[in-house]
C-alpha cells in the first residue's frame, strides 16, 4: 500500500510539473533537487539591421542545489561575425521562497538573478543579457498551476555594462530596462497517466516585453511553442517568436527556437 501511494504521488507530481517547463521564460518552480540538466538552446532570427539570419547557440548546465535553489551556467555563441564564434557566458540563479501546494494545484514565487559577460558589438537598443549585452538582472516570478494549466508571470530590472574588447555602451543608448513576461502552458497529452515512459506533449503561449525607462521605447513579442517530454528525462522544444510591436532598434526579431535537454536525476544527493 505504501508503494502504491508513493507511485501515485510521483505520477501526480509529474503531471503538475509538465506544463511549467516554458521555452523562453522561467517559472517559479525549480529543477528537481540533486539533478543535473544539460541543454542546447538554438535560435535562428531574422536580422533587422542587415540582411540574412542570426544564429544563436547556447549550451547550458543546470544544477538543482536543493528544492528551493537552482543555478545555471551558459555559454553564448553566434554568427554575427559571419562565422560561429564564442561571444560570452553567463550565470543564473533562482531561489523559491514561497509555495502553497495542493493535490493538483500549487502557487509558487521565486527571486532570480543573472550576470553575463559579452564581447559583441552592441547593435540593439534593447538589453539582452543572453545575446549581446554584458550586465546583470534581478527579478521576481510567480507561477500558478491548476490541474493541466500553468500561468506564470515575471518582472525584472536589468542593467547593462560595457562589453569586453572595448565595446563600450553608447552614450545615447539606455543602460537599464524593465522586463516583463506572461506565459500560459497546457498539458495536451496524455489525457491520463499510466506510465512514466509516456511522452508528454505541452503547448504554450509566452509574451516577452521590455521598456527602456530613459527613452520610453519598448517592444512586445509573442512565442507560441510545442514541447515534448520523453521518458520523463528528455525534452524537445520547438517555438516561433513573432514581434507584436517595437519602437526600438533591435539586432534581430522574428525567428525559430529549438531546444534540446536531458536531465540526470539524483546526481548530487
Amino acid at each position: 500500500m505504501r508503494y502504491l501511494s508513493i507511485v501515485f504521488l510521483v505520477l501526480i507530481s509529474s503531471q503538475i510539473k509538465a506544463q511549467e517547463l516554458f521555452v523562453v521564460t522561467e517559472p517559479a518552480s525549480n529543477v528537481p533537487a540533486g539533478s543535473i540538466g544539460i541543454r542546447v538552446a538554438q535560435s535562428l532570427m531574422n536580422k533587422e539591421i542587415e540582411s540574412g539570419s542570426l544564429y544563436n547557440l547556447s549550451p547550458e548546465v543546470t544544477w538543482g542545489v536543493n528544492k528551493n535553489l537552482m543555478v545555471r551556467a551558459s555559454a553564448f555563441l553566434n554568427n554575427s561575425s559571419n562565422e560561429l564564434e564564442g561571444k560570452g557566458a553567463g550565470v543564473y540563479a533562482k531561489y523559491r521562497f514561497f509555495s502553497v501546494d495542493d493535490l493538483q494545484s500549487h502557487f509558487r514565487m521565486a527571486a532570480f538573478g543573472r550576470y553575463s559577460w559579452n564581447n559583441s558589438r552592441m547593435l540593439s537598443e534593447g538589453i539582452d543579457l543572453t545575446a549581446g549585452n554584458s550586465g546583470y538582472e534581478a527579478g521576481i516570478v510567480a507561477t500558478q498551476l491548476i490541474k493541466k494549466v500553468a500561468l506564470s508571470s515575471s518582472f525584472s530590472y536589468s542593467q547593462s555594462t560595457d562589453n569586453l574588447e572595448n565595446y563600450a555602451n553608447p552614450d545615447l543608448e539606455s543602460k537599464n530596462a524593465f522586463n516583463y513576461t506572461f506565459s500560459v502552458g497546457k498539458l495536451m497529452y496524455p489525457k491520463r497517466y499510466t506510465s512514466f515512459k509516456q511522452t508528454n506533449i505541452n503547448t504554450m503561449l509566452e509574451f516577452v516585453g521590455q521598456t527602456l525607462p530613459s527613452s520610453g521605447k519598448s517592444y512586445l513579442d509573442v512565442v507560441p511553442s510545442v514541447q515534448f517530454i520523453i521518458n520523463s528525462q528528455a525534452r524537445i522544444d520547438i517555438a516561433y517568436k513573432k514581434e507584436l510591436y517595437s519602437s526600438m532598434l533591435r539586432a534581430a526579431h522574428d525567428g525559430f527556437y529549438l531546444k534540446l535537454e536531458y536531465t540526470f536525476f539524483n546526481v548530487t544527493k
